[in-house]
């Protein structure tokens, strides 16, 4: 009966923190799958981790050694940099002055030089390279002059782990980004963010190279006229 009762609860937490979930993606503008290890914890508690491991099961990476799933531990270290306010209202909602995700559009041109890919290493959300940082920049500076354009960043995993845990690495990631242009001044009612996990592939294949260019933040952009 115990475990029957923790099992309804683990549901409807999942429910709770999915319910913005469409077509295999999270709109992260007022939901954040960064927090639902951390309230499934709680009500197992911290001493019986050996059940809550059991019953998150769909949050477990692959079993290689170069792939360690992340945690809330992982999170401390770098959760100043995902603590950043989200919009009041997603596009497409009413009072948003927005149209939907679906009219974002990719890049095209000379804005495709600015609001360029940026990729991520195994199982890890925060950018490593200077070329990432010099395009996060250049992003900034773009928004900071052209008050009237706006961003979906686009958090994306390989193919490996299950579902729900690659939709919340994808959320970290594109979190991370989003966090980095509020920093470098950028209003933070410009720039929205959702997570695809592993469901919107680069590249099609099932090797380290395939991978490595499915890790990745994209930029979608709207110009009001």
């Amino acid at each position: 009966m115990k475990r029957s009762l923790q099992l309804i609860t683990l549901a409807s937490l999942v429910f709770v923190g999915c319910q913005k979930k469409t077509g295999g993606a999270w709109d992260d503008d007022n939901t954040t799958g960064r927090y639902m290890y951390k309230n499934v914890r709680s009500v197992w508690g911290t001493d019986n981790d050996g059940q809550l491991a059991q019953n998150m099961e769909d949050f477990s990476g692959p079993e290689e050694d170069s792939f360690i799933p992340l945690e809330d531990e992982d999170l401390k270290g770098g959760s100043s940099e995902i603590a950043v306010a989200q919009p009041k209202f997603s596009p497409g909602e009413a009072g948003s002055g927005l149209p939907g995700i679906d009219h974002f559009r990719n890049p095209m041109g000379e804005l495709a030089s600015v609001f360029r890919t940026v990729y991520f290493n195994t199982d890890d959300y925060v950018l490593r390279g200077e070329e990432y940082q010099q395009v996060v920049e250049n992003v900034a500076k773009y928004l900071k002059a052209h008050p009237d354009t706006y961003v979906y960043v686009t958090g994306n995993c390989d193919e490996r782990a299950a579902e729900a845990y690659n939709l919340a690495l994808g959320s970290r990631r594109a979190n991370y980004v989003r966090s980095l242009l509020v920093k470098q001044g950028v209003d933070l009612n410009q720039i929205h963010t959702v997570s695809y996990g592993k469901e919107k592939p680069a590249v099609l294949g099932h090797n380290s190279e395939a991978w490595a260019k499915n890790r990745r933040a994209e930029f979608k952009i709207y110009r009001k006229e």
